[in-house]
């Protein structure tokens, strides 16, 4: 059997308000990650395979983690949702969804995304097209593989194996803590979701305000 563990990447630039401003690292984001490895190294077993997305604040969280060579694949990369959100706004006036609202944003983003009344860097269907192939790739028999990714890859990939649709999946996306640990297990029978949202790194009592969202 194998297995996939998919870490979101740490706290990023929350004040950003484009994609290249939000792709760094804060300072409690490289912490976070730092934190990641010293657990890993401490009681987690080595990885077969590595890998990140090429995102700048994807592949800070892999070096903080203790891999700063590993592997890079694009399919990893999360969604361009700055630009959706400017899409919306476009098309459907800034008052039709309030982004700071993202209970509700997140899952009409999407649908929008799907139905084709917005566009982007990729289409909705490329979108969740790599996101399988990306684990498609991961699910290697009798290895564990390490992919370092961000919140909406995350929430797709175990959307695919939950046969979630998209108000679900933005359930799922929604609580996806940074630095957090999912594990899929890899069987006969497809990929089993085994843990989610796990953060031992930060589940003592002097780091439980050190937990993040965005």
């Amino acid at each position: 059997m194998g297995e996939i563990t998919l870490v979101r990447h740490g706290q990023a630039n929350s004040a950003a308000t484009t994609e290249a401003e939000y792709d760094r690292l804060s300072e409690l984001g490289h912490r976070q990650a730092q934190w990641l490895g010293e657990w890993m190294r401490a009681h987690d077993r080595a990885y077969d395979v590595v890998l990140s997305g090429t995102l700048r604040r994807q592949r800070e969280t892999l070096t903080n983690l203790g891999y700063p060579d590993a592997d890079r694949d694009a399919r990893l990369n999360e969604i361009a949702y700055y630009d959706l959100s400017d899409e919306m706004t476009r098309v459907h006036g800034s008052g039709a969804h309030d982004p700071t609202d993202f209970v509700t944003h997140f899952p009409a983003t999407l649908t929008a995304w799907r139905q084709g009344e917005i566009g982007g860097a990729e289409s909705y269907a490329a979108f969740t097209d790599r996101v399988r192939d990306v684990m498609a790739m991961a699910a290697q028999p009798g290895k564990r593989v390490l992919c370092v990714s961000s919140g909406g890859i995350i929430a797709q990939a175990i959307s695919d194996i939950l046969g979630l649709d998209i108000p679900q999946m933005a359930r799922v996306a929604l609580p996806i803590f940074n630095t957090s640990v999912h594990r899929i297990h890899v069987t006969d029978h497809g990929p089993l979701l085994v843990s989610f949202n796990g953060t031992p790194h930060l589940d003592s009592a002097d780091r439980a305000d050190r937990k993040t969202f965005y």
